[in-house]
């Protein structure tokens, strides 16, 4: 069979459900019609993953030393006053804080890597839908359907 042929006769059945008429091939024949394929752009998105590493500035840490020089200074207090008037818990306040200023921690730089998730982009022409424009006895139809 002629792929023209059935092609037509394909866009009758569609034109005569729409409109409510029989199909038939002497009603083929009677109606002139076009059909338009119509395409519509789209983006596709593939995800890929990259690390991405940066320098940061960081501030030194002093806790260790601060907590080193309360404890050592806690001991004393306790050993030079014999548990009298609290003299543990002075030692290790004067002790901490001693070792908190006398601390040599310095700040610097600090390498930080992350990954994240980026996306490379095409474009594609993909199929949307399609629209049949005929004259009936006089009057302009137009019927859209997908394929």
């Amino acid at each position: 069979m002629n792929m023209k042929y059935l092609e037509k006769i394909t866009h009758t059945v569609i034109l005569s459900a729409s409109i409510g008429f029989c199909s038939s091939v002497a009603f083929a024949d009677s109606i002139n019609g076009d059909v338009v394929d119509h395409y519509k752009t789209v983006i596709n998105k593939t995800p890929y993953n990259v690390e991405v590493c940066e320098n940061i500035s960081v501030s030194g840490d002093k806790t260790g030393d601060t907590l080193m020089g309360a404890i050592i200074g806690g001991a004393i207090g306790n050993n030079v006053t014999k548990n009298v008037d609290n003299g543990g818990a002075v030692g290790a306040l004067l002790g901490g804080m001693l070792a908190h200023q006398n601390s040599d921690a310095t700040g610097g730089t600090k390498r930080v890597c992350k990954l994240e998730t980026r996306y490379n982009e095409s474009s594609a022409q993909v199929y949307s839908h399609s629209i049949v424009t005929f004259f009936s006895d006089g009057k302009q139809y137009s019927l859209r359907f997908n394929k």
